[in-house]
Parts: structure tokens; sequence; C-alpha cells
């Protein structure tokens, strides 16, 4: 098996250089490769102190391990964080990040990680939610160097869980210890024989909630609503768009539109779409705005705080590639819909539908009725509550997380 994985690397990293000859992205992915082992050598031997390595593959994961990140700075100042991606999207975003040293993680090679771990010498290292590599781990194993997996999710149709995934279930034995988001996943460990475990939850819950509590306030959106009920479409795709414009045009509910990618082409076509009378945020004042019944978003960095203005939210992209954030929104407990696509491996989304806090939707007519449904307030206030009351349980990962890195540090 160990052949076949080598084999399965090998073909992949031939991938990407096939696709970096009209790929942006691989083009990026195979030039940050290059030269991360000088760079290491360059930058760790001089920084003393204790090293914590933080592995993810790209921006969603390191959502989830920037709490434990900050919690681990905030605490003690002295140690020295190596965070890195697999995902240029992940890492040409967050290369900057001030509180860690970011680098690209080389093809998980026996040599590249014999290499990485004798440069960089981890007291500890943590993979967040979906990485398992086997040399990286199998080689802080042989060193006996903690490694912890955090956010970790598992499902039955994982290769770990089959017949054939002993080779995988070896790479799960050089983890020190599983942090896991819900029950389903250390039962499913613990049928193959991981007793070392805890259900921490998600780590997102805290950054998301903390971020929620500090953000500012939006004066101009604050008079758009004007006292109305509104609906916080975030992430907004024209698919979304389109599911939601029957119920705009009734004018009975205002909506404040972020786009998930904002182009002139789209905010035209909500423009010309709508009957209602719209504006652009960049162009709206405290005079023009109050008669609008669609304000919409044509900046970047506004909607974790926009979503306070809203009694409803729709969070796009389940209906293509997949469902962004709902836990911001859910952090102001508000109704939320989304399409019925590509939800189902956002455990959030799950359970929120299942208790009635969130709903899924196909078309504009299966949307209009879910979202009348609420028009009650005994419908609308119990929805309210599912949600914020969600968000309240599942706050605290970071805080048990932790209390075993203080274990390993102290």
């Amino acid at each position: 098996m160990i052949l076949i994985y080598n084999l399965g690397l090998l073909l992949l990293r031939l991938g990407f250089r096939i696709a970096a000859l009209f790929n942006s992205k691989a083009v990026a992915f195979v030039k940050g490769q290059k030269g991360v082992f000088d760079n290491l050598r360059t930058s760790f031997p001089k920084m003393g102190g204790r090293v914590v390595w933080v592995h993810c593959a790209s921006l969603g994961e390191f959502e989830q391990g920037r709490p434990v990140i900050e919690m681990l700075k905030k605490e003690y100042s002295d140690i020295n964080i190596l965070l890195t991606f697999f995902s240029p999207s992940g890492y040409e975003v967050r290369k900057d990040y001030p509180l860690a040293n970011v680098f690209y993680l080389p093809w998980d090679t026996a040599s590249n990680a014999e290499k990485f771990v004798d440069i960089v010498k981890p007291t500890f290292a943590v993979f967040i939610k979906y990485e398992f590599w086997y040399h990286y781990s199998k080689v802080l194993k042989d060193h006996h160097i903690p490694l912890l997996s955090i956010s970790a999710i598992f499902r039955p149709q994982q290769v770990f869980f089959r017949s054939y995934g002993s080779f995988y279930q070896g790479i799960l034995k050089n983890f020190d210890y599983f942090f896991v988001q819900n029950e389903v996943s250390q039962k499913l460990l613990r049928s193959i024989g991981f007793e070392n475990t805890t259900i921490a939850g998600d780590t997102r819950f805290d950054r998301v909630h903390a971020v929620v509590n500090q953000a500012e306030d939006i004066p101009l959106a604050e008079k758009f609503k004007g006292g109305q009920k509104t609906m916080v479409v975030g992430s907004c795709w024209r698919e979304d768009f389109e599911v939601l414009l029957p119920t705009i045009n009734e004018g009975n509910v205002k909506f404040i539109i972020a786009a998930h990618e904002i182009s002139e082409s789209f905010l035209q076509t909500i423009e010309k779409s709508v009957k209602v009378k719209s504006i652009r945020y960049s162009r709206a004042t405290d005079s023009n705005v109050e008669g609008c019944q669609v304000l919409i978003i044509d900046n970047i960095g506004m909607l974790a705080r926009l979503y306070r203005y809203g009694e409803f939210a729709f969070i796009g992209g389940a209906f293509g590639k997949g469902l962004h954030n709902i836990l911001e929104a859910a952090c102001y407990g508000v109704p939320i819909f989304f399409g019925d696509r590509n939800f189902e491996k956002f455990q959030e989304a799950v359970d929120l539908i299942n208790r009635g806090g969130a709903f899924e939707v196909s078309d504009a007519q299966t949307f209009k009725e879910k979202f009348d449904m609420l028009n009650t307030p005994e419908s609308f206030l119990l929805a309210c509550e599912v949600t914020r009351s969600y968000v309240m349980e599942n706050l605290g990962a970071t805080e048990r997380i932790m209390a075993y890195c203080r274990k390993l540090l102290n």
C-alpha cells in the first residue's frame, strides 16, 4: 500500500506540473513549493524558543485552527507558530498572517518529512480536520513529537472504516489525540479501536462568536433597514439570486445582498432584474437609502457585520460548489435558508435543518413556501431560538483543545 500511496502522490505532483501550463492556481502552487526548505533553514534556526506546527489544507481549515493559534500566542508569547498550507488559495490569502510563520507544506515524501521535522523541530503538531499525511505523521511519531487532530470529522464512507482500510488506519495510529466535532466521529474511531478521542466541537464557533461580539455597527445599513423586516443574503451567486428574485420583487421584505464575487456584470444583473428600488452601498447616503428595498453590497469584508440587521439570512453557494459559512448568521439567532444541493458535508447546516433553525430550498417556489411558514410569530421566534441556542451549545472547542496543549507546553 505504501508503494501505491507514493505512486499516487507522484502522479498528483505530475498533474500539478501539467496543470501549471495553463492554470494560475497550479502555477502558484508549483512556484510556492520551490525553495521551501531553503526558506525554512533560513528562518527557524534563528528564532529560538519552541515551535508549534499547525497544518491546514486551505482557508476554511485555517479558520478552524485560528482560534487555537491565537490562544496559544496569547498564553505563550515565547513560542513560534509554523503555519503550513497545501492549497495556494489558503497560502496566498494568509501568507502575511502576523501570528505565524507561513509556508507551503512540501510534498509528503519520506525524505521531505524527515528534512522538514529536522529543521523545524516542533514541540508538537496540530493537523486540522481532514489532514492525514502518512510520511509526516510517521516521522513525527518516530521522533516522539505529539500530533493532534483538531476539528476532525469522520464519516462511515471514508477509507479508514472500509475492510481494505488497514493502511489508512495505520496513519491514524500516528496521532496522539483526536478532537472530533461530533459523536458520530467519535463512535467511528472507537469502532476501529481508537479511544484517544474527545468530542470538542468545531473551533469555528468560538472564532465567529468572538468576531460577532466585537463587530462595529454599520449606520448606513441601519438607516436602510428603517425598522422593517430584512433578509441578508451572504455570498450570493447567480443561482441563489434567481431563487430569491420573485420574493424580492414582491417588495414585502427588504434585502441586503452581498455577492460572492463582486463583478460589475453581476451587480448590473441585480439592478436590472429587481423591480423595486435598489442602490449600491458605495452610492448610498443617509438621504437616499431609506426609500430603497434592496441594498447591494459592492465591497468585501462587511458581511459578518451585516447579519445583525436581518431577521432572516440566505447563504449562497449550495447550488454550486458548496455552501458558504452559515455560522456568522447563526450567531445572530436568525432563521437561515440555503440551496438544497451541496450542504450535507457541513455539520452545522445538517444540524440546524434537523432542529428547525435552517431550511434548504430547491427553487423560488419552495423558498417562498418555507419563508412564508415563518410569518407567524411562534414559528419565527422558535427558529430564532434554535439557531441562537445551537451556537451557544457549541462554544468552547478552543478551550478543550487548549487544555491538552497546555500539558504539552508546561
